[in-house]
């Protein structure tokens, strides 16, 4: 495939589908120290105001990187580190058992002191879904 600058503008994706499991989301409260009833206790939650348990919003957004390597195969480059995020949105809930998945669009690219930098949007959406579940510009660093 093409060097990260040959595909600014270009859409990628969709990805394939990711089950959000109720083990992913008690794993990430557990390394994140966030286990809010709402993400962990599906009893409270039921009740609650998303009628179960949901995912973390950062949960959805840290599954933004190994959804966009699904998609995103660029040559010429020793690695990738993600730099940084410009903008993050969560409007709507990932209810634990749905299934998400992302489009990603190549924004930008400016070459940087070895390699170059990407911003790229992700929309990741809920299947069923009538709202995006995130939408994040993400900072790639591509290091030749």
């Amino acid at each position: 495939m093409a060097g990260i600058g040959d595909l600014v503008g270009t859409e990628l994706g969709p990805t394939p589908w990711l089950e959000i499991t109720q083990e992913r989301v008690n794993r990430f409260a557990e390394v994140t120290g966030d286990p809010q009833w709402i993400h962990n206790d599906p009893v409270r939650a039921a009740a609650g105001p998303f009628g179960g348990t949901i995912a973390h919003g950062y949960l959805t957004l840290s599954l933004c990187s190994p959804l966009l390597d699904e998609v995103l195969h660029v040559e010429g480059y020793a690695l990738t580190i993600n730099y940084g995020v410009n903008r993050v949105r969560f409007p709507a809930p990932v209810p634990v058992g749905s299934r998400i998945r992302a489009v990603f669009r190549v924004e930008s690219v400016e070459e940087v002191a070895g390699g170059d930098q990407a911003v790229i949007v992700a929309t990741v959406e809920r299947e069923g879904g009538k709202k995006p579940v995130c939408v994040a510009e993400l900072v790639a660093r591509f290091v030749r």
